[in-house]
């Protein structure tokens, strides 16, 4: 680590660097969340490693790269003209190139993609491979859009945004509103601008340049972070009542992965309320919802009303008795009370499939019940190293079948968790996965940072 051996013994306290964050990003509040989750397990162990408070690195570390923002200018089918905000976050390319999804939702400003930039610095450091944070989107919605039109918004925003991303410099994946759809969109634009064909954005078509297993991997790699802390207690998943947040492509195969390996999946939900079916979600039911959501663009009532199952109107699935739980729609899905009522009603683990769904009063609650608790950072970072190994195909001109793509996938998530094993455990010999996932990814990043100057 060379050059950088300048020493300080000031203890740097939550309060002081919290404020001085607030200070800096005023009006940020998923911001804040993400870098208060991060602070409360990264500052005690700086603390204890001094060298790596040294050089404004925890400075340097939450203040991105750059912030691009850029509107973006579409016509619908009725040639009415409307105008969008579009962004991209480049925060932290310490360890590798800039790397981290697109979203198109209405919710998407910037203290959202701030948020989750933050987060994917240090779920990519985890994954073992060589990929910085980023994240990028717009408050354009495509619920409701023609064909047409969406084509028309990705052009639009490529347009933009090609002058700053490439396949050693940024490179964008999917995310909630951008599935291969979108992403097929946005690379056709990328491509003609460019006038080349390279890896530049993941998640495309298997016919292009895609990789067998990316649709799925978010999804299998949460259910195969749930077995390995399952087999520290020595269970698994056969027979497990699982409760899955959400119905878009992180939930339809977590829940895919979870009927594989013998767990019975309970719930379902969209943001209108939560389909229960107490015996259990069939193969031929998933089926029907995949196609519903992924063809028609359905609602997950309308599944309801197809197998005449219950629907909990405006309800999350947190209040069901269960034993494990995979929150995999959205940000703060869960607070204090939802992680309360999973408690009470008999949760013994919790895996999350989104980005930072729950809450930090939740958190506290799950850590204080000391279940199995495994951040979005770690638990779902199977999509991004998914993206990463196509990123790695298309370098190579070449395609690993779908048996290879997911044994690697399913070898990073063994090795995730081991590494949040090695840096969270506790004296009495617990593991907190919160504590382990952001200090290893922290430690990784904080070391190429130092090796690399004050730049």
């Amino acid at each position: 680590m060379a050059i950088l051996t300048k020493s300080k013994s000031k203890t740097i306290d939550l309060k002081s660097f919290m404020d001085n964050i607030r200070q800096r990003n005023p009006n940020e509040p998923e911001f804040h969340q993400a870098v208060e989750e991060w602070a409360e397990c990264v500052l005690p162990y700086v603390n204890e490693n001094s060298k790596l408070a040294d050089f404004g690195l925890l400075e340097r570390i939450t203040e991105p790269d750059r912030v691009i923002s850029f509107k973006v200018t579409w016509m619908d089918d009725q040639e009415k003209v409307h105008v969008n905000k579009g962004y991209r976050v480049q925060f932290n390319n310490a360890i590798g190139p800039y790397k981290g999804g697109l979203r198109f939702h209405p919710t998407v400003n910037l203290s959202v993609l701030k948020f989750l930039g933050f987060e994917q610095i240090f779920k990519n450091s985890l994954t073992t491979l060589p990929m910085g944070g980023a994240k990028g989107g717009s408050d354009f919605d495509p619920k409701g859009k023609s064909e047409t039109e969406i084509m028309r918004f990705c052009q639009s925003f490529m347009a933009e945004l090609y002058r700053h991303i490439g396949p050693d410099k940024d490179v964008p994946a999917g995310d909630i509103g951008v599935g291969s759809r979108e992403v097929g969109y946005l690379y056709g634009m990328y491509k003609k601008l460019e006038n080349e064909h390279t890896g530049v954005i993941t998640g495309k078509g298997i016919e292009y340049g895609g990789s067998l297993i990316r649709p799925e991997a978010t999804g299998y790699g949460t259910v195969y972070f749930m077995e390995e802390m399952l087999k520290t207690k020595d269970k698994s998943l056969k027979g497990m009542r699982c409760l899955v947040s959400g119905s878009g492509n992180v939930a339809q195969f977590t829940a895919e992965k979870l009927l594989e390996l013998g767990a019975k999946v309970l719930t379902l939900s969209d943001s209108d309320g939560t389909v229960y079916c107490k015996k259990g979600i069939t193969r031929e039911m998933l089926d029907y919802v995949m196609d519903l959501k992924n063809n028609r663009r359905g609602r997950i009532s309308e599944f309801a009303e197809k197998y005449d199952l219950l629907y909990l109107k405006d309800e999350k699935p947190w209040n069901i008795d269960c034993d494990l739980a995979f929150p995999s729609a959205t940000q703060n899905e869960i607070n204090e009370k939802d992680a309360q009522a999973l408690i009470d009603n008999g949760c013994i683990g919790v895996a999350e499939g989104a980005n930072m769904p729950t809450d930090n009063d939740g958190i506290k609650v799950f850590q204080k019940a000391k279940i199995l608790y495994a951040p979005g950072k770690a638990a779902n970072a199977g999509g991004v190293a998914t993206s990463g190994l196509e990123m790695s195909q298309n370098s190579l001109r070449f395609s690993w079948t779908r048996e290879e793509v997911e044994k690697r996938l399913h070898q990073i998530m063994c090795d995730i968790h081991a590494k949040c094993v090695e840096y969270g455990k506790n004296k009495d010999g617990s593991v907190d996965y919160v504590k382990g996932a952001n200090i290893a990814g922290f430690v990784k990043i904080a070391k190429a940072m130092l090796a690399e100057g004050v730049v």
